[in-house]
C-alpha cells in the first residue's frame, strides 16, 4: 500500500482526535479538582476565564456529563479510524495492532500527561480550558440533559433516589475529610483542624450539648440577707448570677457583679453600719431581666441572638418551661477554639489524669466531645452529652463503684459515685 493522500488525513485526524481527548482529559481533572476559593480571588482580580470556571462547576452533573459525552465521542472516533487504517496496512491483524497502539497512545497522550498538568496546576488550567467547556456543555446540553433523566428513571426503578442539590450538603464533608487528611499527614495542625470543625458543627448541635446543668449553677437568693448576698458575690468566680425567690426554678433575674456592688457601695456610703447602711436594700431593683431560651435551640442561632442583644448569658428551659441550665457565650466560643480558662476557672488538667498504667481518669461530667478533642478519640457523642452518660446509656442502668464496662473499643471503670452521678471514670482504649 502506498502512504497517500488519504493515509496521512487519516492519521492527522487521529492525531487531532487524541489531541482533543487529551483536552477532555485534562479538563475534567483541572475543573473538578480545582479549588473554588482560590477560583473566586482569580476571578476578583479580573480573570474571566475563572468566573467562568465558577459559573460551569456550580453544576458538576452537567459538567462531567458533558466532558465525558464529548471524551467519549473522541476516543472512540479515533479507535475506529486507526483501525481503519491499520487494517489497510498489515490486513486482519492490524485490528490487534491499533487495539494496542491506540490503547498506549490514549493512556498515556490522553489521559495521564493532561490528567498529571491538570493535577499540579488545577486552577490555571481550570481558566485556560473553561471558555471552550461552556461552549461544549452548550453544545451537549440537550443530549446530557436526556442521560440525566434516563439515569435517575433507572435508578429510580431500583429504589435509589438521587438528589440534585446533594454537591452543597457535600462541602462540608469535603473540608472535613480535607482537615483530617491533613492533619494525618502533619500539614494540618490538631488545633487548627478542631477550631474549623467546631464552627462548622454549630449548626448541627443544640444548647443543651454544652449547657451548664442547673445541678452546678451557683444562685443568689433574693429574699437572703443583703450582707449575705454581698459575701457570696464576692467569694463567686462568677461575674453575672441568677437570682431566685422560694423556688429554685423561680428566676426573678439575672445580676452583674458590678451592678450590685455599685448599688450596694452607694447605699453604703449613707454610713453607719454595715448591717443598718445595707438595711432595705432590694437586690432585684439592680438585676436584669432573665432571657431564657429553649433547650433545642442551635449554638449557631445562639452566638447570633447573643451578639444581636448584646449579652453573654442566657437560661435554658424545657418545652415545659423548667429549668434545665445556662449557657454563656464563652461556652459556645469554647466549642470553636478549645476551653478558654481564667484564674478562677479550674485548671484543665485537673479534668483529665493519667495513671500509671496509661489510663486516663476523667470527671463524669466532662462531655465526650471534649474529651475526644483532648485524646484525639472517637468515642460516639450522639447517644450522651458527657462521659458519664455514655457509660449509662451503654450500661441500661446506674453503674456502682468499681464496676467495669467495655464497649466501642474502651474500658470504663467507675472509681467514684455520687447519689446517682457517676463523678469519676478511669478510662483506658484497648488494642
Amino acid at each position: 500500500m502506498t502512504l497517500d493522500t488519504a493515509f496521512w488525513l487519516t492519521a492527522a485526524a487521529i492525531l487531532a482526535l487524541l489531541v482533543l481527548s487529551g483536552f477532555f482529559s485534562g479538563s475534567e481533572t483541572a475543573l473538578t479538582a480545582a479549588s473554588r476559593g482560590k477560583l473566586k480571588t482569580r476571578a476578583e482580580k479580573g480573570d474571566s476565564g475563572s468566573q467562568r470556571a465558577l459559573e460551569i462547576t456550580e453544576d458538576n452533573e452537567r459538567l462531567i456529563g458533558s466532558v465525558l459525552l464529548g471524551n467519549n465521542l473522541v476516543n472512540i472516533l479515533a479507535t475506529s479510524l486507526a483501525t481503519a487504517l491499520f487494517t489497510r496496512l498489515f490486513g486482519e491483524s492490524g485490528v490487534a495492532l491499533a487495539t494496542l497502539v491506540m490503547t498506549l497512545l490514549v493512556l498515556v497522550f490522553a489521559e495521564v500527561l493532561p490528567k498529571t498538568y491538570a493535577i499540579t496546576n488545577a486552577e490555571a488550567a481550570a481558566s485556560r480550558a473553561a471558555p471552550a467547556i461552556t461552549i461544549v456543555i452548550r453544545v451537549f446540553s440537550p443530549v446530557v440533559t436526556a442521560v440525566r433523566f434516563f439515569v435517575r428513571a433507572v435508578l429510580r426503578l431500583f429504589g435509589v433516589q438521587t438528589d440534585p442539590d446533594s454537591h452543597i450538603l457535600a462541602v462540608r464533608e469535603e473540608i472535613a475529610g480535607a482537615l483530617y487528611l491533613g492533619h494525618s499527614e502533619g500539614v494540618v495542625e490538631k488545633e487548627d483542624r478542631d477550631r474549623i470543625l467546631g464552627a462548622l458543627d454549630l449548626g448541627d448541635r443544640a444548647v443543651e450539648e454544652i449547657m451548664l446543668h442547673r445541678s452546678q449553677i451557683e444562685m443568689i437568693n433574693a429574699d437572703a440577707n443583703p450582707q449575705a448576698i454581698l459575701e457570696q458575690c464576692l467569694k463567686s468566680s462568677h461575674t453575672r448570677l441568677p437570682i431566685y425567690r422560694e423556688d429554685p426554678d423561680n428566676i426573678v433575674g439575672v445580676v452583674h457583679a458590678k451592678d450590685l456592688l455599685r448599688a450596694m457601695y452607694k447605699q453604703a456610703q449613707n454610713g453607719g453600719a454595715m448591717d443598718e447602711a445595707l438595711a432595705g436594700f432590694e437586690i432585684t431593683d439592680v438585676a436584669k431581666e432573665p432571657y431564657f431560651v429553649p433547650e433545642t435551640t442551635t449554638l449557631d442561632d445562639q452566638m447570633r441572638q447573643f451578639l444581636r442583644m448584646r449579652s453573654h448569658f442566657a437560661l435554658v428551659v424545657d418545652e415545659y418551661g423548667t429549668l434545665q441550665g445556662l449557657i454563656t457565650l464563652e461556652d459556645i466560643l469554647e466549642e470553636i477554639v478549645g476551653e478558654i480558662t481564667d484564674e478562677f476557672d479550674k485548671e484543665e488538667d485537673e479534668m483529665i489524669l493519667r495513671s500509671e498504667d496509661n489510663s486516663l481518669i476523667v470527671e463524669g461530667a466532662m462531655t465526650i466531645r471534649d474529651l475526644n478533642r483532648a485524646t484525639d478519640w472517637s468515642l460516639p457523642d450522639d447517644a450522651a452529652n458527657t462521659v458519664a452518660g455514655l457509660v449509662i446509656h451503654e450500661a441500661q442502668m446506674i453503674p456502682k463503684e468499681k464496676q467495669v464496662f467495655i464497649f466501642h473499643g474502651f474500658r470504663f471503670e467507675v472509681l467514684e459515685r455520687q447519689d446517682n452521678r457517676l463523678t469519676r471514670l478511669k478510662i483506658r482504649k484497648l488494642g
